[in-house]
């Protein structure tokens, strides 16, 4: 058992810190932004709370983020009441934040300044995902590092995997979010299509599900868009928080992204129809309006 604090209790962070706690067996301390979220954690978990990232990071050998963008992430951890303040030497920051690789490469140099051990791993697998423990953990950092997290990462997880250096698990995840975005506009179209040409979605899905065609989006999605339900899974608004990370680090790198550029603004015309909170899926109501 190990000593863990578990920073940010959103729809991903807040099952996530649960199966430290039950699955994993670790002594769990949660902080949250608003306390109220913290306090029914404790309570569903019988767990423990702090007021502050600092307090909750003090004296455990694990501390995992898991919060909105790089400011936040940098204000949890380098600010005034950031764990890093308080974390013991050995100890590891593990951050689930989807974030830059820049605010990685930050992180792992601010952690190495005071004996402290990081590794950026973003999860995929939504909050379905979070709440069942099977995310895929896309890691970055020192391998020593990551096989000593690996045990403790594993309490979430159905598959956590070491991609390279600081900064490639949040470089993996954009590749992740590259691919997403290209699939489910795919899928949106052709769902788009077989309703226009008066085809039984479901019989077809059944069909091409089967073949080349076939995705997790496919197979979790097609239902609920061919009912133009929208409310299942990652939100566009966050979605498109992604994308735009993506697309900055393409700059930088010289990718050539024409689809992820394109989609991203199509989720831009989501955003106007009032659809920020919808998931990624409701691309397809873009073509229906």
């Amino acid at each position: 058992m190990a000593k863990v604090a578990f920073i940010g209790l959103g729809v991903m962070g807040f099952p996530m810190a649960g199966h430290l706690k039950t699955k994993g067996g670790h002594d769990v301390t949660v902080y949250n932004r608003t306390a109220e979220k913290a306090a029914a954690w404790v309570d569903t978990f019988s767990g423990k709370s702090a007021p502050t990232p600092a307090e909750a990071a003090d004296g455990c050998d694990f501390v995992f983020v898991c919060v909105g963008n790089d400011d936040d992430l940098r204000q949890v951890t380098s600010g005034e009441k950031g764990v890093l303040s308080t974390m013991k030497r050995g100890s590891v920051l593990i951050d689930n934040t989807t974030a830059s690789a820049e605010v990685a490469r930050e992180l792992y140099e601010a952690a190495k300044a005071k004996s402290v051990d990081f590794i950026d791993a973003p999860v995929s697998g939504g909050q379905a995902g979070a709440e069942n423990g099977v995310l895929t953990v896309m890691c970055g950092g020192d391998e020593a590092v990551f096989e000593k997290a690996k045990p403790v990462i594993d309490a979430y997880a159905r598959m956590v995997g070491l991609m390279g250096p600081a900064g490639s698990g949040q470089l993996t995840k954009m590749m992740n979010q590259i691919c997403i975005a290209g699939v489910v506009q795919g899928l949106a179209e052709a769902v788009h299509f077989g309703k226009r040409a008066g085809l039984d979605i479901e019989k077809v899905v059944d069909v091409i599900s089967k073949g080349a065609a076939g995705s997790w989006q496919m197979e979790n999605r097609h239902k609920t868009m061919n009912q133009g339900k929208y409310d299942f899974g990652f939100a566009v608004d966050w979605m498109r928080k992604d994308l735009g990370i993506v697309l900055t680090e393409a700059r930088r790198n010289g990718a050539k992204l024409p689809l992820t550029a394109l989609v991203d603004q199509f989720y831009g015309d989501i955003q106007a129809l009032g659809g920020n909170r919808w998931d990624t899926s409701s691309l397809l109501a873009r073509l229906e309006k």
